[in-house]
């Protein structure tokens, strides 16, 4: 194929918010068992995106008290109830000094060098620190069924701090050490694969839906057998407050069940929800790759299950499983991406911003069909 890990992790990584198990990392641990009914008192670096309000909003829910720190520049209007501290990551932490929390959770570090800013500054200040990474952190996805101590990415130079499909992955990495160095033993460490839902600005699942929903032929890739995986976002931000109520400690992968969803589950669930009469044309891929048809952005969600991608779509989440992650049922998750999506305004909806265009995907179609 054409496609190459580095244009994967590009896509699949930036604009979302891997390494396997370093040794500073403890693999994973339970200690206090919270009771959910006393009110925790929770920071969130960011909070206003996607995963951050998916996260607040579970807090919330459970009765815990949420203040936010950002730079006040995304949605800043976004839950005027709550305290919000203004700053900069990068230098400007002055509103975090003198605040004590039970719990940090970071889903806006990128770069070891400023996530070790905060998780110096609030070591003394908080009990756990719960980092967001990346399932990208792995350094490939050759082994089927492997877990958090597969290898990850390295960088030869780790003063590097832009951020490239190449570099994405192992800085996450450096950012899980940095945090796990300054406060070892209270670090939760959640790598999720391809997170989903409402909000999601990537558009890379949200194409499905609206693609069968439109109707008519809709290439589908492969036979439909291919194994993916995926997390709604509001079942990932309820899990991480679950973490913080039970004190899980720990690296872990936050991804669904492996094995249990495929491509044709997928679309065909899609068929269901929308209640749409089109026709699903499974087409396989080495034609796509002919064809020039890229894996996971012109087909999201999708990557062939070769070469070092043997194992992908059956990464291992047992252990986030073992501590309680759940997941809801896929029809929620296609049915309120959809219902979010259609309630955007107009110069929103009127560009998908992944997957392949409509005049692209009828040439390619004729063209499969011209074999027969």
């Amino acid at each position: 194929m054409t496609w190459t890990r580095r244009e994967f992790v590009k896509h699949a990584t930036l604009g979302s918010a891997a390494l396997g198990l370093t040794p500073s990392l403890p693999a994973c641990s339970n200690s206090r068992k919270q009771d959910p009914s006393s009110p925790l008192n929770l920071l969130i670096l960011g909070g206003t995106a996607f995963l951050g309000p998916a996260t607040v909003e579970a807090a919330l829910a459970r009765g815990h008290r949420m203040t936010l720190f950002n730079r006040g520049k995304t949605n800043p209007d976004l839950f005027p109830e709550l305290e919000k501290l203004r700053g900069d990551r990068d230098g400007d932490l002055a509103a975090l000094e003198g605040g004590t929390w039970d719990a940090v959770i970071d889903t806006s570090g990128y770069v070891p060098r400023v996530v070790d800013l905060s998780a110096r500054l609030l070591a003394p200040s908080v009990k756990q620190y719960v980092f967001i990474s990346t399932i990208s952190v792995y350094k490939d996805y050759t082994s089927v069924g492997m877990d958090e101590s597969a290898p990850v990415g390295t960088l030869a130079d780790e003063t590097i701090e832009e951020i490239t499909g190449e570099t994405y992955g192992p800085l996450k990495a450096l950012c899980e050490q940095a945090v796990e160095r300054n406060l070892p033993g209270r670090t939760t460490v959640i790598r999720p694969g391809l997170i989903v839902g409402p909000l999601d600005r990537t558009d890379r699942f949200t194409y499905w839906p609206v693609r069968v929903k439109r109707g008519g032929e809709v290439l589908a890739p492969g036979d439909g057998s291919d194994l993916i995986q995926f997390i709604d976002v509001r079942d990932l931000g309820q899990w991480i407050i679950h973490c913080i109520e039970q004190e899980v400690t720990g690296v872990f992968n936050a991804d669904s069940d492996p094995g249990a969803l495929t491509m044709g589950k997928l679309l065909n669930e899609c068929l269901t929800v929308t209640g749409s009469a089109a026709d699903l044309t499974w087409v396989d891929a080495a034609f796509l790759a002919e064809q020039g048809v890229q894996a996971w952005t012109d087909m999201p969600v999708w990557v062939p299950a070769e070469g070092e991608y043997a194992g992908f779509g059956q990464v291992s989440t047992a252990a986030a499983q073992a501590r309680g992650l759940k997941y809801r049922p896929l029809a929620d998750t296609i049915g309120d991406t959809l219902a979010w999506f259609e309630s955007q305004p107009e110069e929103r909806r009127s560009q998908l911003r992944a997957g392949i265009s409509a005049e692209r995907e009828a040439e390619v179609l004729a063209a499969w069909h011209a074999q027969d």
